[in-house]
């Protein structure tokens, strides 16, 4: 029932800009803090831009200046606006949903996009 869908990946050229959509359904948005991740073939999972449910952000510092992560509570959406994209930008592209809980309530929670493929060639 619950569903996290990606979109607005694609094919873009070094120093072009895209703006990733994530829409969820099936969870009281609100509560949620909001994560982008993404994964290239052979490499690690890394974070590329946090918010908390009160809209607070955050990013590594290789992403600062190039990520904006945003939300929209009225449309169960949450937005990654990427510039001056590289090279090694290439990657699969996932949005996740994470709310911490007492055990005694199910203890902490996460649900994961399929993803969108981002790829930054010439």
């Amino acid at each position: 029932q619950v569903q996290l869908v990606e979109s607005g990946g694609g094919l873009v050229q070094p120093g072009g800009s895209l703006r990733l959509s994530c829409a969820a359904s099936g969870i009281i948005f609100n509560l949620y803090a909001m994560n982008w991740y993404r994964q290239a073939p052979g490499k690690q999972r890394e974070l590329v831009a946090a918010i908390s449910s009160g809209g607070i952000t955050n990013y590594p510092d290789s992403m600062k200046g190039r990520f904006t992560i945003s939300r929209d509570n009225a449309k169960n959406t949450v937005y990654l606006q990427m510039n001056m994209l590289k090279p090694e930008d290439t990657a699969v592209y996932r949005c996740n949903a994470h709310r911490d809980r007492y055990t005694l309530y199910g203890g902490p929670e996460d649900y994961w996009g399929q993803g969108t493929q981002v790829t930054v060639s010439s």
